[in-house]
């Protein structure tokens, strides 16, 4: 969720939360329960070995309402996304005709007043237009056949200004529920880092509460041991009851304001430290990644023992830099910085997500350039997440609702999406840009992520190889290999609009073992490479791959030697 969104809003009629009062008068009653001060669970430490569901794996962001229809509202829901798991991974690894991905990251499904689901009302109940709790369980039951992992989007910075907490908050100044929120008589005259005012006049009395980005979403007060305890009772229900694998964490930096900082204070870490550790004795091997936007210096400090893994926005930024600008000196430095601090599994590089520009709009609609930065994001280390559509080359540029439009499955009226009428207009490209149509062609950017993310599940080297760096003597080409033992693949892109003949690369000492490799291409298609002879200090010198680099070019080459 970015600073200070003005998300809209949607009509509803309250229903009664009566699960959600129950359990917060629980809270309130059971004191501090797992305080900070609580003995935390073994911490997972950062040499830890990886969960083995994570090797080689993607995982695939879906915002349901804009995923697939299942009753024709035109409002995507649940039972619509369970039709449409086999294309997500259709279970069976002979096949080729699903994407492959085994994990799913969805979008809030808890009950909101918003279309987007970032102000939660009633965090026990799935969003009544998605469908029923029973619906969700259904979900995760279908995609656990399938080897997909679940991962819910929790919010825990904020609530919505609906929420039964905050409602009889504002409504008495002696509620218990006060203590959950933050409160002054007067404005203190904050305004956070993009100029935007963090304090909202309440509707009932001179007074105003803290609400960093959005009025409809008041801030939690994690000084409060009800509140920690509350977040800790959510968690559960969801792991247990629900099913769900774990979560994804928004605005993480957020959640605790102290000392005059409102993001990345020393409060927030151990309030992230506290949250993790129940999460892991709530149930032992659940997933939790965190959404920490900003630099990676400002994202190493939530490590070693907090969430385990969270979004890597620099890289995200590297890749999509290099690709546009047609240079590669930016591409691989973050990419090493995290290799040498982490394993892989700790870290998500992504081409873009849902607050952001389409990757094809960010490109200028290059489709050649996005074919380039899907490769990279899929041969370079880290755990990617594609967001939904990116895999066919949607459009969508701000406001956000053009962000997270509805997919576009066919050229059928409704694009495939819906029988109705879609709750938001669909692309203008819809009717050739579409899974059908691409499903179609050997050739297309569909084809290109099935062949990508399947190949990283299959080829040990892609899945968790060593990144080793090599130089070329031209700017606009990427190289790199990926080693896990010896088995490696050499990766060399020409992010240029321009063919490059002889391009030769090179490489520090120890990049491979002596000998004579020969090569193969991974992706079909392309003519033979050179063998590469390696000396015995193992370095690469003045190796020519191919004769000539065609423009926006890439390749993807297995090495093989039967030098012991």
């Amino acid at each position: 969720m970015p600073p200070n969104a003005h998300p809209n809003r949607r009509p509803r009629i309250h229903r009664p939360a009566a699960r959600t009062l129950a359990l917060l008068g629980a809270a309130l009653a059971g004191g501090a329960g797992l305080a900070c001060r609580a003995a935390p669970a073994a911490r997972p430490d950062v040499a830890a070995a990886a969960p083995e569901w994570t090797r080689g794996a993607v995982c695939y962001e879906i915002f349901v309402r804009s995923f697939h229809d299942g009753d024709g509202d035109g409002v995507g829901d649940l039972k619509g996304l369970i039709a449409k798991l086999d294309y997500v991974n259709d279970g069976s690894p002979a096949t080729r005709t699903d994407l492959g991905a085994r994990c799913i990251w969805l979008m809030p499904v808890a009950e909101s007043p918003s279309y987007h689901g970032y102000d939660v009302a009633d965090y026990y109940a799935v969003d009544r237009e998605y469908g029923t709790n029973e619906d969700f369980r259904r979900l995760v039951a279908e995609a656990h056949r399938r080897g997909i992992r679940v991962l819910v989007d929790m919010v825990l910075n904020h609530a919505s200004s609906e929420h039964p907490a905050f409602r009889a908050a504002l409504a008495d100044p002696a509620s218990p529920y006060r203590a959950w929120f933050r409160w002054s008589p007067t404005h203190p005259g904050e305004r956070n880092p993009w100029g935007g005012d963090n304090w909202h006049r309440s509707p009932l009395r001179d007074e105003y509460y803290y609400a960093f980005f959005w009025q409809g979403m008041p801030d939690l007060n994690y000084s409060t041991p009800a509140v920690r305890d509350e977040a800790k009772r959510i968690a559960t229900f969801w792991l247990t009851e629900m099913g769900a694998d774990g979560f994804r964490l928004d605005a993480v930096p957020f959640l605790v304001e102290e000392g005059g900082k409102v993001q990345h204070a020393p409060g927030t870490h151990a309030v992230l430290r506290e949250y993790a550790a129940h999460v892991r004795r709530a149930a032992p091997g659940a997933f939790t990644i965190g959404e920490v936007w900003d630099s990676t210096g400002a994202m190493l400090p939530y490590y070693p023992d907090q969430l385990d893994a969270y979004f890597a926005f620099e890289l995200s930024d590297a890749i999509l830099g290099a690709v546009r600008a047609g240079s590669a000196r930016a591409l691989l430095p973050g990419y090493l910085r995290l290799q040498q601090a982490l394993p892989a599994h700790r870290w998500a590089p992504f081409l873009r997500n849902h607050d952001q520009t389409r990757t094809l709009t960010a490109l200028g609609g290059d489709r050649a350039r996005a074919r380039l930065a899907a490769t990279l994001l899929l041969t370079l280390p880290g755990l990617p997440f594609v967001y939904y559509g990116e895999e066919i080359g949607m459009s969508g540029d701000k406001p956000d609702e053009r962000l997270r439009t509805p997919m576009q499955w066919s050229a059928d009226p409704g694009a495939g999406f819906t029988r109705g009428t879609p709750w938001q207009p669909l692309q203008a490209d819809w009717r050739a840009t579409n899974v059908a149509a691409q499903e179609r062609d050997s050739t297309s950017l569909l084809a290109l992520y099935r062949r990508l993310i399947h190949l990283r599940a299959e080829h040990a080297s892609l899945a968790t190889g060593t990144l080793v760096p090599l130089a070329a003597s031209h700017d606009a080409v990427a190289a790199y290999l990926r080693r896990e033992g010896r088995r490696t693949v050499l990766v060399v892109a020409n992010l240029g609009a321009a063919p490059l003949a002889g391009v030769a690369l090179e490489s520090a000492a120890g990049a491979l073992p002596a000998g004579r490799w020969t090569t193969r291409a991974l992706l079909g298609g392309a003519p033979p490479a050179a063998p590469l002879s390696v000396g015995a200090d193992g370095r690469i010198r003045r190796y020519v791959p191919l004769p000539e680099l065609a423009p926006l070019e890439s390749h993807v080459l297995e090495l093989s030697t039967t030098t012991p």
